[in-house]
């Protein structure tokens, strides 16, 4: 009995789990030579010629055109982690990659692939229990160990010819935007100027807008300035319903344009009895509007990003109002200094000089456009694990030390477990090695001594050896200040477990019609799957991996 369409296609068992595998592995595989201080940079060019070069993990599988399902929740993989913790989406996907091509051995020795999810389930445990006792505290007074961390991220980075610098950068913005609520890491703007180098980067204590003022008659600059920010227009106001104005001689016409006019000056008047100086409106302003502002003296910006608005009003400790007559003394901000200057070619306003900043702007530099959007996706890691490291208080050592570690005592781990789990727990073992051997490959150094150094150091009780690339020597990575937090190795290896888990419990893919319970990511095109076309380009032909091939 036929259910499906005839040109439907379903692969059950064991082909159905062989190809999940090997597109799971080819994606870890893609990223893979970009790992460490010695990575290797992608370069993604898209249809329309479209270029990112990057070494950045999930921003190489996010531009990639991939079209496999199987490969696709690897890609989810590094977006979690970059959520969560903002740095370690390469090593989340090798291990998750690594983690498969394990378990594809252990499914060829007849090991069942829910016994193969339990071992590995058990083994991602006991990694965490096992990173958690030996993680090492920092306060958040420890500003030198906060430095390391961002400078560990943006090693083999763009910006690591600069890193020192934009270390200290990024810890002094992190530091400012922390309050009682947290750190909100959104709270620290990077503005991209090209132009200079990496070099010429700077933090603004304050609020960088890339708009000019409205009116060349506007002061360039104004000191002590009260500040209003209004999340709509300084405009004549419409009325509620649809009216119709029937004009029957040019007096009425003159006394309604008098009438707008007036309505105009007194918003401006509003503004200057409350002693503003300089004015951000989320929507447009009335040419009118304009002229008595650049009169009063008073500093005006229009078509304010919502985010911008925000940022000044936390920046100067002011309020984003809806209107001008809303306006009261407790929604007015205040800065040192506001003014317009040019940087990069581009005129942009500065709001600087604010007390108790909770709002900052980094100004990152570059010679080229492609060099200032990876220093970006540098600064952005560093950011997000200086964060985790406050919220968490916990650090680990760099170069392959937490993985060489947890492989040695996951190997004790599974002698104490029964039955055929420990095959699997003794494989996952296995697949944390691939961290320190692919920081071997990429530096060039022979992966095998690399390996066999350092379980002879770990052996010896030290856990913070690790591989230093650049030397090849096997070194204390605590005292070298390679450090990166906990929570970047803990959710690495709770997502790649997760995700190789998931795919190793497929035994059946079946051209389906439109799933209802899908894909939660409605706009994700990659995802879909036709229904009479028996997922066509990304499921057949498995062995040049599909709609993946010329991506790959």
């Amino acid at each position: 009995m036929i259910i499906l369409g005839e040109d439907s296609q379903r692969t059950q068992g064991k082909d159905a789990q062989s190809m999940n595998i090997t597109a799971g592995k080819a994606v870890a595989e893609s990223v893979r030579t970009t790992l460490g201080p010695k990575g290797m940079d992608k370069m993604l060019v898209d249809s329309s010629g479209g270029v990112v070069v990057t070494n950045d993990g999930v921003t190489i599988l996010k531009e990639m055109d991939i079209d496999h399902p199987a490969a696709n929740m690897i890609v989810e993989v590094s977006e979690t982690q970059e959520d969560e913790v903002g740095d370690g989406t390469t090593t989340a996907v090798v291990i998750a990659g690594e983690l498969l091509d394990q378990a594809e051995e252990l499914i060829e020795q007849d090991v069942h692939a829910t016994t193969i999810a339990q071992g590995f389930r058990q083994a991602a445990e006991k990694a965490k229990e096992v990173l958690e006792d030996n993680a090492i505290d920092v306060s958040a007074d420890d500003r030198e160990t906060l430095v390391k961390i961002a400078s560990t991220a943006m090693t083999g980075k763009g910006a690591e010819s600069a890193k020192d610098r934009l270390a200290e950068l990024v810890v002094d913005a992190v530091l400012a935007v922390a309050d009682d609520d947290g750190i909100d890491t959104d709270n620290v703007s990077v503005e991209k100027v090209v132009g200079g180098s990496i070099d010429n980067s700077e933090l603004i204590e304050g609020v960088v807008v890339d708009k000019e003022r409205v009116d060349e008659n506007m002061p360039y600059m104004v000191e002590d300035a009260t500040v209003a920010t209004i999340d709509g227009a300084l405009e004549v106001r419409e009325t509620e319903i649809d009216a119709e104005v029937n004009v029957t001689d040019p007096d009425q016409l003159q006394e309604f344009l008098d009438r707008e006019e007036q309505e105009l000056k007194e918003l401006v008047d509003t503004l200057v009895d409350h002693g503003v100086d300089a004015v951000f409106v989320g929507d447009g302003i009335d040419d009118m509007a304009q002229h008595y502002l650049a009169k009063a003296g008073i500093i005006a910006a229009r078509r304010v990003k919502d985010s911008d608005l925000k940022r000044i009003a936390r920046s100067t400790g002011g309020k984003v109002v809806g209107s001008v007559d809303d306006i009261d003394e407790g929604d007015l901000g205040f800065a040192g200094s506001i003014a317009q200057k040019d940087i990069g070619g581009d005129e942009r306003l500065f709001i600087e000089d604010v007390e108790d900043a909770k709002s900052v702007t980094l100004v990152l530099r570059g010679g080229t456009e492609h060099v200032v959007d990876e220093v970006e996706r540098a600064v952005e890691d560093a950011l997000g694990v200086v964060r985790t490291t406050l919220e968490d208080g916990k650090v680990l050592p760099g170069g392959g030390a937490p993985e060489t570690e947890l492989s040695l005592q996951l190997r004790d781990f599974a002698g104490s477990v029964g039955g055929r789990e420990q095959l699997a727990i003794e494989a996952f073992a296995d697949a944390l090695d691939i961290v320190p051997r692919t920081l071997a490959e990429n530096a060039g150094l022979d992966p095998i001594d690399s390996l066999v150094d350092l379980r002879q150091k770990h052996d010896s009780g030290q856990f913070a050896a690790g591989l230093d690339a650049y030397s090849g020597d096997i070194i204390d990575m605590e005292e070298e200040g390679v450090v990166e937090p906990l929570r970047v190795k803990t959710q690495a290896i709770e997502s790649a477990t997760e995700a190789a888990v998931m795919i190793l419990r497929i035994d059946d893919v079946i051209a389906a019609g439109d799933l209802k319970g899908g894909s939660s990511d409605d706009d994700d095109d990659d995802m879909d799957m036709p229904a009479g076309g028996g997922m066509g380009g990304g499921m057949g032909g498995m062995g040049g991996m599909g709609g993946m091939g010329g991506a790959m």
